[in-house]
């Protein structure tokens, strides 16, 4: 008798073991092509997630379609743990991503950062100096700023002060508004007798297009607001994919029962 839901986790492993492959493959690219160390940083674990999920496909597809019950309970094992693993993270990324936001400025078409609006975890992560470093590096290797380099002095203040910047370019490649820096291009500013260096941002400030303000606070938390806005997709994402799981969990259950009473007809004939 056909066994629909052996057949459909059975399917759906094939399924996911052929997306497995490019992972791979991609990672393994990544490995030997990469041109920065911020990209040689994804190559294993894009190669690990990829044998993962080739493993996990073995398994469910030989447990299922082979009725073998062992793999096919190994299987479930690493759903279940898949699952609990997603849940938590999913409810971790509302807790920490629920503060902080950019603050609206009068006359200003982009927003400005402040750290300390964050979640204590998130600015643990990135006040790290070891953590950081690498991040600036990565942050300077993607050229954030080269759009505003590039304009150079043909962008007037007025026309400057309309522009909305994503948070890493408010954060990074311009003062804080706090400085009151003299503009002469989107990233070169000079101190005037009425600068303020309260901020200790107006300090790290400097108009060498390698540093910019990518030792500011501010630059912290552009990052931090980018990846706030991120792990917010990804918890929604989550989400969808959990239902898919727990779907696909259930159908694995039943096939599990199935190869168990297969076994047991075959023991007692």
């Amino acid at each position: 008798m056909v066994r629909v839901s052996n057949n459909l986790v059975g399917i759906l492993n094939l399924v996911t073991l052929l997306l497995s492959i490019p992972i791979i493959g991609g990672g393994i690219w990544l490995s030997k092509h990469a041109n920065t160390e911020c990209e040689r940083f994804l190559d294993k674990p894009v190669i690990a997630l990829g044998v993962f999920i080739l493993l996990v496909s073995i398994a469910g597809s030989v447990g299922s379609f082979c009725r073998v019950s062992c793999l096919l309970w190994v299987y479930l094992v690493v759903m279940f743990l898949l699952i609990l693993l997603l849940f938590c993270f999913t409810i971790f990324a509302f807790v920490v991503t629920n503060k902080g936001a950019g603050e609206a400025l009068s006359g200003r078409g982009y927003k400005e950062y402040r750290l300390g609006d964050y979640s204590d975890w998130l600015q643990k992560r990135v006040n790290n100096d070891k953590n950081w470093n690498k991040i600036r590096s990565c942050l300077q290797d993607s050229k954030i700023c080269q759009r505003l380099l590039d304009d150079g002095s043909s962008t007037r203040v007025e026309d400057f002060y309309k522009q909305h910047l994503s948070s890493l370019q408010s954060g990074c490649c311009k003062p804080s508004n706090d400085c009151n820096f003299q503009y002469i291009s989107p990233t070169n500013w000079t101190r005037t007798p009425t600068s303020s260096l309260t901020n200790p941002d107006c300090t790290a400030w400097s108009n060498d297009p390698n540093i910019l303000c990518y030792h500011c606070q501010s630059c912290k938390a552009g990052l931090l607001d980018n990846i706030k806005r991120d792990w917010k997709r990804v918890a929604v994402i989550n989400i969808i994919f959990l239902v898919f799981l727990i779907i696909v969990y259930s159908v694995g259950c039943c096939a599990f029962r199935n190869n168990r009473e297969d076994n047991s007809w075959k023991r007692f004939p």
